[in-house]
């Protein structure tokens, strides 16, 4: 860093340094309940950033037949499976992702690999950007919910006081043809 730059700070820099490692926020059942209250998904769901399994088991819970699997093992699920790199389709896919650099790269991963829908909680930013609205110009959703009230999700799998953030569920489904249509939770 230069001597100009020295004093700046990106927005959204963490200097109190307790970002989570890897971006592991874990997603509260309440969030996924308010998913299956809008939305059914047919056939088997993938889970490729299972964590401590929160989405996974609230999906199960509900009856649907869900493959769990992370980049790094929490105790839940197949341990060391890079998403990124996988390349089997799959029914549905659903996932609260790494929300840094990685989660357009999912977004885009995860609609080449599922045959009929994605659902994704990201925060409401992700509409935002050059790169995504390229994306979203080819690979619209059907339907972004937004979240009435912030959100915080879970450190290390557990809830904390603080950290809370606009988020919604972004769902793309392969058989809807008509524009994006916003509903909120």
């Amino acid at each position: 860093m230069n001597r100009l730059n020295a004093g700046m700070k990106l927005i959204g820099f963490n200097d109190r340094g307790d970002r989570e490692k890897d971006d592991f926020y874990a997603t509260p059942p309440e969030a996924t309940h308010a998913l299956l209250a809008v939305e059914q998904f047919n056939g088997e769901i993938y889970e490729p950033c299972c964590g401590q399994g929160h989405i996974s088991e609230v999906l199960e819970d509900a009856g649907y037949q869900v493959e769990s699997t992370d980049l790094v093992d929490r105790g839940y699920g197949t341990p060391r499976v890079d998403f990124l790199m996988e390349s089997k389709m799959r029914d549905n896919i659903v996932t609260n992702p790494p929300y840094g650099k990685l989660a357009l790269q999912f977004a885009a991963h995860a609609n080449a690999l599922a045959r009929r829908k994605v659902a994704m909680l990201l925060k409401l930013q992700f509409l935002e950007g050059v790169e995504r609205r390229q994306f979203f110009s080819h690979t619209p959703p059907a339907t972004v919910y937004v979240f009435s009230n912030r959100q915080s999700l879970m450190k290390n799998g557990e809830s904390f006081a603080g950290g809370m953030m606009a988020l919604a569920w972004f769902v793309w489904d392969k058989a809807y043809t008509g524009p994006t249509v916003v509903r909120w939770l």
